[in-house]
């Protein structure tokens, strides 16, 4: 099984009408594929997709809940917190749930046992079919920050698949981070504006940094400037897709249909983007076993 991440360093690039068209190309061509939403604030593939829900599961996380009558006000709990989610005054420890990150140290450091673990929602996984497509969405309830935890659900579904799509949310911060984490390959969107260069840039920081694989898809590619195409080529960065900036294809996402589907043609771009996912990956692991071997 492989797991290609689809990320954007800003939204608006077309990150979800990519992974969305990716799942469907694949399933066709005769692979097992998962799509998995992991843009838990705003999931939108399901619009596209058009997938059946058949199971619905609430996603908690674990937060501290304190006993004022063994509690001794030691204050070890607030120190050990680095998000300050519990606070030890001169009374009984003030807890945030929503600064929380259910790391546990807490209740771990607390020498009477006065902190235990509750849970409070923090959201909802769904999991159903679209078509020959398994397909799992993470969707953060109103008003939460915490969304990591609820990508990890999404992602923790283990489906039996040749490849798994993740749709990342855009970005380069925590959200994007988990849902990017283990992927063999991630693929970031863009788009050849100034804008979509400065926020790609920050992308591939990222990605660096985490030392995973990559490569680029340039979205509405015959609109713009060269700025993008030549900052790919002095960092030798693979551009694996280029999709031109076709006024059928924005029709076509307005009426929440795909691609692949409205614009029978464009099934080839999509075939020819998987070949060189896939050729990358070959290459990638190739290298890695001969660094390996020394």
């Amino acid at each position: 099984m492989i797991t290609i991440s689809v990320a954007s360093g800003k939204g608006g690039t077309g990150k979800t009408t990519i992974a969305n068209n990716l799942a469907v190309v694949l399933s066709e061509n005769g692979h097992s594929v998962a799509y998995m939403d992991c843009d838990v604030e705003e999931p939108n593939g399901a619009l596209f997709l058009k997938p059946k829900i058949e199971e619905t599961h609430t996603v908690s996380m674990g937060i501290p809940q304190v006993d004022s009558e063994k509690c001794t006000v030691c204050g070890l709990c607030g120190e050990i917190c680095q998000y300050s989610a519990i606070v030890a005054l001169k009374t009984t420890p003030l807890v945030f749930p929503q600064l929380c990150h259910s790391c546990g140290g807490c209740w771990m450091v607390c020498p009477v046992g006065a902190i235990t673990e509750a849970f409070r929602d923090t959201g909802r996984l769904e999991i159903g079919h679209a078509g020959k497509v398994l397909f799992a969405q993470g969707i953060l309830n109103v008003g939460e920050a915490m969304s990591p935890p609820v990508i990890r659900r999404v992602k923790n579904v283990s489906p039996d698949v040749d490849v798994r799509i993740v749709d990342a949310p855009p970005g380069t911060s925590c959200p994007v981070i988990e849902s990017v984490r283990g992927a063999d390959l991630v693929l970031l969107v863009t788009e050849p504006t100034p804008f979509g260069l400065n926020d790609l840039k920050l992308a591939v920081e990222m990605v660096r940094i985490l030392m995973l694989p990559f490569g680029v898809v340039i979205n509405r590619a015959d609109v713009g400037d060269d700025r993008t195409r030549n900052y790919c080529l002095s960092e030798h960065i693979d551009i694996l897709a280029e999709i031109p900036d076709d006024r059928r294809i924005a029709e076509a996402y307005s009426r929440g249909e795909l691609v692949c589907e409205a614009l029978p043609e464009y099934r080839h771009t999509f075939s020819e983007l998987l070949a060189r996912i896939e050729k990358k990956i070959s290459t990638e692991k190739d290298a890695i076993e001969r660094r390996a071997k020394g």
